[in-house]
């Protein structure tokens, strides 16, 4: 009787893996059964059989060409085993992709690839441009800069200080530095395809890396963005320009008091970012849930019935913590004179909508979490509130850090480390990541807001909402769906309400910017052409599906 393909596959595993020894040393290849324990935890409580897993060694050479030469030739050798033997691989940075699947592949059967050994950096000291393999984290690049003295800001993001540059690019991820949109920020990359042939730009490959570093477009049709969100190859080089720091960094929080305004708010938002070009970062804005989920224990003796924190409960909250209905925060970037300029414009936009609105430097906000920290236990919600200011301001600034991590904390009842890194999903959070894209309208806000709410609290989640700007025209808003991850009644609720929103926010005209692992098969569902243009691209290089198979087609 004729073995299925599945059969097969499973009986080319082992001789697979012994090549793959073979090739890397045994160190490097874990088994099935070691993979899922090494690899196998996802906040989102997604499930994934691993096949084993992969990781490069470390690499000798002269300078960065011959690095680069033996790290694609490398590569191109581990595809080729994973060809010859029809083996599925899922590539890796740091596996720290918390809420969107960690480091499991969307499809089961894979052997992960793991990338996070290549940590090699360049930062060119003149024209601020830095060069990073898969491995260099927001830390590692931000000690870089601090030890080269260069004046250059970390393009941060809410992920924590030990997760991948590179992979956050690829995936079109964004932070609140100057440099909003890390992929606008990409000049050039390089891959090895499926078939372990390499990309390189055309003006890479004429010119050499100087110039292709320094100019996004290249030369010819613009390949390289066919690399992100996507399996199309695997990404072993990646360059992006850094925000030089500026003379003034300044903060602005401001306090909408009531609901009602949130309409008013945003398109005082939009009129800002238009006035204001270059000069203001990304603008927050967070509901009263989502900033408490920030600065305040969660209230596990005080839920009502459905498991949730009831009105009276969030008010009490929001006063002793001093939260109102909506909280804004962005950072302006500049000279002393034209930030100075832009806070009275600030002030004349959002000062008839804030009950409150704030200016801080990272100096000022440092000054009061030391001077807050030294008050009686009375006022502990202030030193939270301080502390996460001063954090906060350290992250616009460029500096990496574990301020937004704690909100993956806040519905797990295990205690949180102290002492040690946060992991969240080593440490039992149950977190997964709502992001769709809403447009900059005041109308369009508030049915989103409305929208949420409702499907949250049918789920017995707490509606947190950001709405952070991306541009003078959309917003991503992000939604952490928190729960217990203990509790299989919580978890099967949390992902029922991550698919619920899916749905519904599509249904309205709301649309996520990047998906989770579950939700590869609704893509394929809602965008069917362009999924099946995708899959014929990727057939040119990639015919039997083994290279990331699932992901966004």
């Amino acid at each position: 009787m004729a073995l299925s393909e599945s059969s097969q596959n499973s009986l080319a595993l082992a001789p697979a893996l012994e090549a793959w020894r073979q090739l890397l040393g045994p160190d490097q290849v874990d088994d099935a059964a070691t993979a899922r324990q090494r690899y196998g935890q996802d906040t989102g409580a997604q499930q994934r059989e691993l096949s084993g897993a992969l990781r490069l060694p470390a690499i000798e050479a002269r300078n960065a060409a011959e690095r680069a030469s033996h790290v694609d030739r490398l590569v191109a050798q581990v595809l080729e085993i994973a060809r010859q033997y029809r083996q599925a691989l899922h590539p890796i940075s740091t596996g720290r992709n918390w809420g969107y699947g960690t480091a499991l592949p969307a499809r089961s059967g894979c052997v992960l690839l793991d990338l996070g050994t290549l940590c090699q950096l360049e930062v060119d000291p003149e024209l601020g441009v830095a060069s990073v393999e898969p491995g260099v984290t927001q830390e590692q690049l931000a000690q870089h800069l601090k030890d080269k003295g260069l004046p250059f800001l970390v393009p941060v993001t809410g992920a924590g200080p030990r997760c991948s540059l590179l992979s956050n690019a690829l995936e079109r991820g964004y932070g609140v530095t100057p440099v909003t949109d890390h992929y606008a920020a990409v000049t050039n990359l390089e891959a090895v395809m499926a078939d372990g042939s390499r990309f390189r730009s055309a003006l890479r490959e004429a010119a050499g890396p100087e110039l292709a570093r320094l100019f996004k477009w290249g030369l010819g049709p613009h390949g390289q963005g066919l690399f992100t969100q996507s399996g199309m190859g695997v990404v072993t080089r990646l360059s992006i320009a850094l925000a030089r720091r500026p003379d003034a960094i300044q903060a602005c929080l401001f306090s909408i008091p009531d609901d009602a305004r949130l309409e008013r708010t945003v398109e005082a938002m939009r009129a800002l970012l238009q006035r204001l070009p270059g000069l203001i970062g990304a603008i927050n804005l967070m509901n009263r849930h989502r900033v408490l989920s920030m600065s305040a224990p969660y209230p596990w003796t005080e839920l009502d019935p459905q498991g949730l924190i009831p009105p009276e409960v969030l008010l009490r909250l929001g006063r002793q913590y001093q939260v109102q209905a909506w909280t804004g925060f962005c950072t302006l970037y500049g000279t002393r004179a034209t930030v100075a300029a832009a806070r009275a414009e600030l002030r004349r936009a959002l000062g008839p909508l804030a009950s409150r609105l704030l200016f801080v430097t990272p100096d000022r906000a440092a000054f009061l979490a030391r001077a807050t920290a030294r008050l009686p236990s009375w006022a502990n919600g202030l030193k939270r509130l301080t502390q996460t200011l001063r954090s906060s301001l350290e992250l616009v600034a460029g500096q990496p850090n574990e301020t937004a991590l704690p909100l993956a904390y806040w519905r797990n009842r295990r205690a949180a480390p102290q002492d040690v890194p946060r992991e969240p999903h080593a440490h039992g959070c149950g977190l997964l990541w709502y992001a769709p894209l809403v447009p900059m309208r005041g109308q369009d806000a508030r049915r989103y807001a409305d929208m949420v709410h409702e499907v949250a609290r049918a789920h017995g989640v707490e509606p947190l909402i950001t709405f952070t700007t991306l541009g003078e025209r959309v917003f991503d808003s992000t939604v952490p769906i928190l729960f217990d991850r203990d509790n299989p009644e919580a978890t099967a609720r949390a992902q029922a309400c991550a698919a619920q929103l899916l749905r519904r926010g599509q249904a309205l005209g709301f649309f996520p910017y990047r998906l989770g692992i579950q939700a590869m098969a609704d893509l394929r569902e809602l965008a069917p052409e362009a999924c099946a243009w995708h899959r014929r691209l990727r057939s040119t290089w990639d015919p039997e599906d083994l290279l990331a198979p699932d992901r966004y087609c």
